[in-house]
Protein backbone atom coordinates (compact mmCIF):
# COMPACT_ATOMS: atom_id res chain seq x y z
CA UNK A 1 0.00 0.00 0.00
CA UNK A 2 0.95 3.61 -0.61
CA UNK A 3 0.08 6.50 1.68
CA UNK A 4 0.22 10.25 1.07
CA UNK A 5 0.25 12.57 4.08
CA UNK A 6 -0.17 16.33 3.73
CA UNK A 7 0.84 19.02 6.20
CA UNK A 8 1.22 22.76 6.37
CA UNK A 9 -2.33 24.01 6.11
CA UNK A 10 -3.82 26.57 8.46
CA UNK A 11 -5.38 29.97 8.88
CA UNK A 12 -3.67 32.89 7.15
CA UNK A 13 -4.59 36.49 6.44
CA UNK A 14 -5.14 37.71 2.87
CA UNK A 15 -1.79 38.39 1.24
CA UNK A 16 -0.07 35.81 3.41
CA UNK A 17 1.79 32.63 2.55
CA UNK A 18 1.75 28.95 3.40
CA UNK A 19 3.95 26.04 2.39
CA UNK A 20 2.13 22.76 1.95
CA UNK A 21 4.03 19.48 2.07
CA UNK A 22 3.09 15.96 1.08
CA UNK A 23 5.14 12.86 1.78
CA UNK A 24 4.58 9.48 0.17
CA UNK A 25 5.37 6.22 1.91
CA UNK A 26 4.80 2.51 1.49
CA UNK A 27 5.62 -0.04 -1.20
CA UNK A 28 6.83 2.49 -3.75
CA UNK A 29 8.88 1.51 -6.78
CA UNK A 30 8.59 4.80 -8.65
CA UNK A 31 6.58 8.02 -8.40
CA UNK A 32 5.52 9.69 -11.63
CA UNK A 33 3.30 12.78 -11.76
CA UNK A 34 2.63 14.55 -8.46
CA UNK A 35 0.21 17.35 -7.88
CA UNK A 36 -2.10 19.40 -5.73
CA UNK A 37 -5.85 19.75 -6.03
CA UNK A 38 -8.33 21.67 -3.90
CA UNK A 39 -11.99 21.55 -3.05
CA UNK A 40 -13.92 24.48 -1.65
CA UNK A 41 -17.28 24.05 0.12
CA UNK A 42 -20.03 23.38 -2.38
CA UNK A 43 -17.61 23.12 -5.29
CA UNK A 44 -15.98 20.31 -7.22
CA UNK A 45 -12.37 19.33 -6.69
CA UNK A 46 -10.11 21.27 -9.05
CA UNK A 47 -6.53 21.03 -10.19
CA UNK A 48 -4.13 23.53 -8.64
CA UNK A 49 -0.73 22.42 -9.93
CA UNK A 50 1.04 19.34 -11.25
CA UNK A 51 4.68 18.40 -11.70
CA UNK A 52 5.89 15.50 -13.82
CA UNK A 53 8.87 13.34 -12.98
CA UNK A 54 10.68 15.12 -15.79
CA UNK A 55 10.06 18.53 -14.27
CA UNK A 56 7.19 19.88 -16.37
CA UNK A 57 4.79 22.03 -14.37
CA UNK A 58 1.18 22.97 -14.96
CA UNK A 59 -0.88 25.50 -12.99
CA UNK A 60 -4.49 26.57 -12.80
CA UNK A 61 -4.89 30.07 -14.23
CA UNK A 62 -6.18 31.29 -10.87
CA UNK A 63 -2.88 30.52 -9.11
CA UNK A 64 -0.28 31.28 -11.81
CA UNK A 65 2.35 33.64 -10.52
CA UNK A 66 1.34 33.08 -6.89
CA UNK A 67 1.83 29.35 -6.28
CA UNK A 68 4.91 27.21 -6.97
CA UNK A 69 5.02 23.43 -7.01
CA UNK A 70 8.23 21.50 -6.39
CA UNK A 71 9.28 17.97 -5.51
CA UNK A 72 12.13 16.15 -3.84
CA UNK A 73 12.24 12.58 -5.14
CA UNK A 74 14.86 11.60 -2.56
CA UNK A 75 12.26 12.38 0.10
CA UNK A 76 9.31 11.16 -1.98
CA UNK A 77 7.73 14.54 -1.35
CA UNK A 78 5.91 17.29 -3.19
CA UNK A 79 5.48 20.86 -2.00
CA UNK A 80 3.22 23.79 -2.79
CA UNK A 81 4.44 27.28 -1.98
CA UNK A 82 1.43 29.56 -1.82
CA UNK A 83 1.89 33.33 -1.84
CA UNK A 84 -0.40 36.36 -2.03
CA UNK A 85 -3.24 34.23 -0.75
CA UNK A 86 -6.79 35.34 -1.36
CA UNK A 87 -10.03 34.41 0.43
CA UNK A 88 -11.05 32.47 -2.70
CA UNK A 89 -8.05 30.17 -2.14
CA UNK A 90 -9.82 28.80 0.93
CA UNK A 91 -10.29 25.06 0.43
CA UNK A 92 -9.14 21.63 1.45
CA UNK A 93 -5.94 20.94 -0.46
CA UNK A 94 -5.25 17.36 -1.56
CA UNK A 95 -1.98 15.81 -2.63
CA UNK A 96 -2.06 13.42 -5.59
CA UNK A 97 0.54 11.04 -6.99
CA UNK A 98 0.76 8.42 -9.71
CA UNK A 99 2.78 5.60 -8.21
CA UNK A 100 4.09 2.26 -9.39
CA UNK A 101 4.35 -0.12 -6.46
CA UNK A 102 6.90 -2.89 -6.07
CA UNK A 103 4.38 -5.34 -7.55
CA UNK A 104 4.54 -3.13 -10.67
CA UNK A 105 0.92 -2.09 -10.33
CA UNK A 106 0.38 1.60 -11.08
CA UNK A 107 -2.36 3.54 -9.31
CA UNK A 108 -3.46 7.07 -8.57
CA UNK A 109 -3.25 7.96 -4.87
CA UNK A 110 -4.72 10.77 -2.78
CA UNK A 111 -3.87 12.22 0.59
CA UNK A 112 -6.43 12.96 3.28
CA UNK A 113 -6.33 16.71 2.67
CA UNK A 114 -5.19 19.76 4.60
CA UNK A 115 -7.39 22.79 5.26
CA UNK A 116 -6.27 26.21 4.06
CA UNK A 117 -8.35 29.15 5.27
CA UNK A 118 -7.63 32.68 4.09
CA UNK A 119 -9.45 35.21 6.24
CA UNK A 120 -8.87 38.42 8.12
Amino acid sequence: QVQLVESGGGLVQPGGSLRLSCAASGSIFRIYDMGWYRQAPGKERELVATLTRGGTTSYADSVKGRFTISRDDSKRSVYLETNSLKPEDTAVYYCNAVVTAWNRQQDNYWGQGTQVTVSS
